[in-house]
């Protein structure tokens, strides 16, 4: 490992950024050291912005790939190199602003049905009803879970910030369902493989993808579908939006204003209903 390499790791370590930011900035200054053959702190500021611009004109590289490598490249510069002339703005392709295949509440009850497997069907279910990402789906330990207070400990999300998530009464009752099935001792959703491991993102996505299949949705999209669906359903349930910014995580409000923009005509009330798995079997009944 270069000296530099190692500084990198240790800045980003410094600032608790994720292990999957970690392997994405790195592998972002690899392909750029590669690209000139020459170690990334040797070169000028006009060859940062050549390299960019060849990601978007000749690679084709969609403007998220390009974002992510300017902020490796920015944070390299900037954060350990401690070079200022990379504070400048350097033109990247607009990140497209699309409306995503949004589930309804029948969709979600049809992909839980189809989910027959008891520890997979907790898994979305506990996604769904607390709208989870799914790295902090696999992240969770059964001591994350407060059943006097109806809470979820969600450890370490995104910006590596802890928040409290409402458990609802149907989504306790069915993890102690499943506590009393499978024991499970320190994650809650353990690696069949390697029961010392946490589950991998992927399995979880696998088990969802599947899901859906089974149960003929065909809306575009990943498990974070089932988060897109917790925030829009509690928001047409009349949840304040200062409250579901809190739930989501969201350091910034204009975050979760897109869920209000995806449902014009919804109303706030200070009594909505955040059991959002109750009265699901009836809608798919």
């Amino acid at each position: 490992m270069t000296p530099l390499r190692q500084k990198m790791i240790t800045a980003m370590q410094v600032r608790g950024f994720s292990p999957r930011t970690h392997q994405s900035y790195l592998y972002a200054v690899q392909k750029l050291a590669r690209h000139y053959r020459q170690s990334p702190d040797q070169l000028s500021l006009e060859q940062v912005s050549a390299y960019l611009e060849y990601l978007a004109c000749e690679r084709h590289l969609s403007a998220s790939s390009c974002r992510q490598a300017l902020h490796a490249i920015r944070f390299l510069f900037m954060q350990v190199l401690k070079r200022g002339d990379l504070d400048t703005p350097i033109p990247v392709p607009k990140q497209p602003q699309r409306i995503p295949e949004l589930l309804t509440r029948a969709e979600v009850a049809r992909i839980l049905a189809a989910c027959r497997n008891h520890k997979h069907h907790m898994m979305l279910e506990v996604c769904y009803s607390c709208g989870l990402r799914v790295s902090e789906l696999c992240q969770l330990k059964v001591s994350n879970i407060d059943s006097q207070r109806h809470l979820l400990r969600v450890t370490q999300g995104k910006g590596a910030k802890d928040r409290p998530v409402i458990l609802s009464d149907t989504v306790l009752q069915h993890l102690r369902a499943y506590w009393q099935h499978y024991r499970p001792s320190d994650w809650l959703f353990p690696s069949n493989l390697i029961p010392e491991r946490a589950i991998h993102p992927s399995s979880i996505q696998k088990v969802y993808c599947r899901a859906k299949a089974s149960a003929g949705v065909y809306r575009q999209g990943g498990i974070h579908g089932l988060r897109h669906a917790y925030a829009t359903h509690l928001l047409e349930a009349g949840l304040p939006i200062h409250q579901l910014q809190h739930l989501l995580g969201h350091s910034d409000i204009r975050t979760t204003l897109r869920y209000v923009h995806w449902l014009p005509g919804r109303t706030e009330r200070s009594n909505a209903e955040t059991d959002l798995l109750a009265g699901l079997e009836v809608i798919h009944g």
